[in-house]
C-alpha cells in the first residue's frame, strides 16, 4: 500500500467521457510509477484501491514522496481529494478542467483549493481564474485504427448500403443528435448508398426527445437506414469506427469532444462543429470539415460533398490520422501529466 504514489478516482457510477479518458490513461501511468484506480469501471493494467485500502493510506506514508497524487477530473472527485486531505491523508490534489464555460462558484471555490489545474486545451484554460498546464487529450493509436477493408467491415454488419454515416456519444440535444438527424433526413434519399447509425446512451430524462427524433425519421420512411444502436460496451465501439466512413460530430456545447479524435484516428472523414477542441484538431477542408454549431443547414451542406464523393473520404481520412498521431497520441499525453507530478513532488 505504502507503494502506490497515484490514484486515479472515477466517482461517476454513469459511464462518461471523464471515464473513458482516465481508463485510457490509467494503464499507461501505472506502466511507469506505482498508480491505482479507485471506483468502478477500471480497466486492465492499473491496481485496484478498496474502500479500505484508501482508508488504510492514512497511516501509511508514501515512500518515495512526501505527498500522494490524487488527480480528480469532476468536482465529486475534488471534493472527496480535498476531504480526505483536511482529514490527513496526504494528498495532492490535481484537477482536469475541460469545460469550456465559467464554472460555477463552487467549482470556482474547489479549483482554488487545487495543488494544480491541467486544462484540456487553451480554450478550457481561458475558463479557469488561475494558472494552467494545458495537455491536450491523447488517443490510442492501436485501438483506434483504420480497418484493413472499410467496405468489408460495413457490409459485415447487414446494414443497407455501401457507407456508413455516424455519431457516437450520450444521445441528447447538447450532442446535436437531432442536428444530425434533420441532416439525414435531407440527404439519405439522395444518397441510397449510406446508412446513418447513432451509438450512446439514452437516459430517462432524454427519452422524449429521442421518441421525437424517431417518429420523423418513420414519417420519412428512413427507419431502416437511421439506426439507434443503444448504448454499447466500451470494447466495441473502436469497431464501429472502422465501420463508418463518415462522423459527424454535431455538438452544440462541448468540453473537448473525444469522439472526434478517435473518428480521425480510425481514419474518418469528420465533420464538426466548431464546438469543443474541433478548431484545435481540425484544419477546414483538409483533416476534417468544419461547421458552426447549431445550424442544419450548414451541417448539411458540409456533410453532402463528402457523400456526393466517397473517394474524398480516405484522403481526408488519412491526413486525419497523420495529425491525431503528430500532435494527440496517448503517449505524449501521458509524458506531459507525468511531468506535473514530477513538479509537485519536487516543490513538496
Amino acid at each position: 500500500m505504502d507503494e502506490i504514489e497515484v490514484i486515479i478516482p472515477n466517482l461517476n457510477f454513469r459511464y462518461s467521457g471523464g471515464t473513458a479518458v482516465n481508463r485510457t490513461i490509467a494503464p499507461l501511468i501505472a506502466k511507469k510509477l506505482d498508480a491505482a484506480w479507485f471506483g468502478p469501471d477500471a480497466p486492465e493494467g492499473v491496481a485496484r484501491l478498496s474502500l479500505l485500502g484508501l482508508l488504510r493510506l492514512r497511516f501509511q506514508p508514501p515512500k518515495r514522496h512526501r505527498v500522494r497524487i490524487w488527480h480528480a477530473r469532476r468536482n465529486i472527485e475534488m471534493l472527496a481529494g480535498l476531504a480526505l486531505k483536511w482529514l490527513g491523508w496526504r494528498f495532492a490534489i490535481i484537477f482536469n478542467s475541460a469545460a469550456q464555460r465559467r464554472h460555477s462558484a463552487y467549482t470556482r471555490f474547489l479549483i482554488s483549493q487545487m495543488d494544480e489545474i491541467i486544462a484540456t486545451s487553451e480554450i478550457s484554460a481561458s475558463f479557469l481564474e488561475c494558472p494552467a498546464t494545458v495537455i491536450h487529450h491523447g488517443i490510442d493509436l492501436e485501438t483506434y485504427k483504420p480497418p484493413a477493408d472499410r467496405a468489408q467491415s460495413f457490409a459485415a454488419t447487414g446494414l443497407p448500403g455501401k457507407y456508413g454515416i455516424g455519431v457516437f456519444g450520450r444521445v441528447r440535444k447538447q450532442k446535436g443528435i437531432d442536428l444530425f438527424v434533420a441532416a439525414m433526413l435531407r440527404l439519405l434519399p439522395k444518397y441510397p448508398d449510406f446508412t446513418a447509425v447513432i451509438i450512446g446512451l439514452i437516459t430517462a430524462d432524454n427519452v422524449a426527445f429521442v421518441q421525437k427524433l424517431k417518429a420523423d425519421i418513420a414519417a420519412a420512411g428512413l427507419s431502416d437506414r437511421i439506426r439507434f444502436l443503444g448504448e454499447l460496451p466500451i470494447e466495441e465501439v473502436p469497431a464501429w469506427y472502422q465501420r463508418i466512413s463518415i462522423y459527424v460530430f454535431a455538438s452544440r456545447v462541448e468540453g473537448f469532444g473525444l469522439t472526434m479524435l478517435e473518428a480521425m484516428a480510425a481514419g474518418n472523414a469528420v465533420v464538426a462543429t466548431r464546438a469543443g477542441a474541433a478548431e484545435l484538431v481540425i484544419e477546414d477542408g483538409v483533416t476534417g470539415v468544419l461547421a458552426p454549431t447549431g445550424d442544419v443547414d450548414v451541417l448539411t451542406a458540409s456533410i453532402e460533398p463528402l457523400m456526393q464523393a466517397p473517394e474524398k473520404i480516405e484522403r481526408i481520412g488519412e491526413r486525419a490520422r497523420a495529425r491525431v498521431a503528430e500532435a494527440f497520441n496517448r503517449d505524449r499525453e501521458v509524458q506531459e501529466i507525468i511531468g506535473v507530478y514530477k513538479t509537485i513532488w519536487t516543490e513538496a
